[in-house]
């Protein structure tokens, strides 16, 4: 049961993302193109996701636990450090050069479209070097550091 509600899960978004033209980067990039053919819609997806989110999780953090979990992984820190913004400008930098962010490329891979492969694997790949160079700040920093620090 618990993966026909996953695959359930997985289809419902593919189709909204399809749906929405987030799969598209012409979409996307010309989102960010404000100077020339410059395409408000994905202003409306992000925000029509804001107002979901917004009324969900009020919804869905009422629950004792999660329905396919034992309990919420909720995130605990909400201070801003240099890894956050770090990877956060690098994952718009990479948005805005490809017009395609993670979750518009998944369900893009569908589409057999050989730079939507590309950018799959180019993800893997920052994803592996990311946790190599974390591994390897981590494994540089002074003892007292690495236990506060170390990843999981």
């Amino acid at each position: 049961m618990r993966l026909i509600i996953i695959y359930l899960v997985g289809l419902v978004f593919g189709v909204g993302i399809s749906i929405s033209g987030m799969a598209n980067p012409a979409k996307v990039l010309n989102f960010f193109d404000v100077a020339g053919a410059w395409d408000p819609s994905l202003a409306f997806v992000m925000g029509g996701a804001l107002i979901v989110t917004f009324f969900g999780y009020r919804l869905v953090l009422k629950r004792q636990a999660p329905l396919m979990s034992t309990s919420f992984q909720v995130p605990t820190r909400r201070d801003l450090d240099a890894q956050l913004i770090g990877g956060a400008a690098v994952f718009g930098i990479g948005w805005g050069i490809s017009g395609f962010c993670p979750g518009g490329a998944l369900p893009a891979l569908g589409t057999g479209r050989s730079e939507v492969f590309i950018f799959v694997l180019s993800l893997l790949a920052g994803i592996i070097v990311a946790r190599w160079l974390q591994v390897a700040i981590v494994n540089r920093a002074p003892a007292r550091i690495r236990q506060i620090e170390e990843p999981k």
